[in-house]
């Protein structure tokens, strides 16, 4: 994923979180979770993300990249979704890109909606390596994660219905290809972009959405990040105690970072969804994400099934909650 830390690299865009110090609430395991939801496989969604590096970095207009997408489609389908494929042709900074959103639609008559995405490219170039930077790299967890942990959501809506709750998972295309250059911004996420002027249905709109990405990495971390907090604030402090409630505060974490560029700035900005991003940063790191990150390193030993877990139940908590009746 592109990601840039617009405070620290951006600076050209609106500010960072405030400095002055956020009121925090210490995380609480001791409260209960609401609902019972079902059990998150995290076995499963390892095994979604060996599949895909297996046809290797999924760059767009690559033989790798139509089978990835060819497979996406396939399970998706095999999980009981509408599947949608939308296709477009979009200008990057230096070149075009034919690109292919992955819609999967669950519960398609409810009006109450919950947008989950996450990016299923992977970086044409490893830009933060020492060496062969010309040279795409495996996406493990930058694009693998978040697509693996929404496989095995796709799964589980399967085999769970919702009764009042529908479900669109996006798998946005061409999201990390951009540049980091000064006003370079639009060249991230083209295909958020793309989706959010451009839904799959008509004047779409859900109650608010979850933007997966780096979701994966061992032992990461996930702060509540700066333009989550400016459009989705009253979703971010319901996911993260839905988190501490589940046990994960070591991954959820209570502090505040950075805004950054990322598919929820568009669907915030254009279609007005209010979009949390849970994502891995290191604050502390020269790049402000992992050590792995734009690196040959994203690769598959980098992932551990304990972060999957703690994301993807933290999702099936919320979404089982958000499909009981209102009291």
């Amino acid at each position: 994923m592109k990601k840039i830390l617009i405070f620290v690299v951006l600076g050209f865009i609106v500010s960072a979180c405030q400095n002055d110090q956020p009121k925090k609430e210490k995380p609480n395991e001791t409260e209960k979770p609401t609902v019972e939801a079902p059990k998150f496989n995290a076995e499963n969604a390892f095994k979604h993300i060996e599949k895909q590096l297996s046809f290797g970095p999924r760059v767009p207009g690559t033989k790798a990249h139509d089978s990835c997408a060819t497979w996406l489609e396939t399970q998706f389908r095999s999980f009981g979704a509408e599947v949608i494929v939308q296709k477009a042709a979009l200008q990057g900074a230096s070149k075009a890109y034919e690109i292919k959103n992955i819609i999967a639609v669950y519960n398609p008559a409810a009006t109450k909606r919950v947008l989950l995405c996450a990016h299923w490219d992977s970086r044409e170039m490893a830009d933060q390596d020492s060496e062969r930077k010309n040279e795409p790299i495996p996406g493990a967890d930058d694009g693998g994660s978040g697509v693996g942990v929404l496989l095995e959501i796709a799964r589980i809506l399967n085999e769970n219905k919702l009764k009042n709750l529908g479900v669109d998972i996006v798998l946005f295309d061409a999201e990390d290809q951009g540049l980091s250059d000064n006003g370079k911004r639009d060249s991230w996420c083209l295909g958020a972009q793309h989706w959010s002027k451009n839904p799959h249905v008509p004047n779409y709109k859900a109650n608010f959405g979850i933007l997966l990405d780096m979701v994966g990495a061992r032992n990461a971390k996930f702060p509540k990040e700066g333009l989550s907090i400016k459009h989705a604030s009253f979703y971010v402090e319901r996911i993260w105690k839905t988190a501490w409630a589940l046990g994960y505060s070591d991954f959820f974490v209570n502090t505040e970072e950075n805004q950054i560029v990322d598919d929820h700035l568009y669907i915030n900005e254009i279609r007005k969804i209010p979009t949390v991003d849970i994502i891995h940063l290191s604050p502390d790191s020269p790049t402000g994400f992992g050590a792995h990150w734009h690196t040959h390193k994203d690769n598959i030993d980098i992932i551990g099934k304990n972060t999957l877990l703690a994301v993807g139940q933290t999702v099936v908590q919320v979404l089982y909650e958000e499909d009981m009746p209102q009291q």
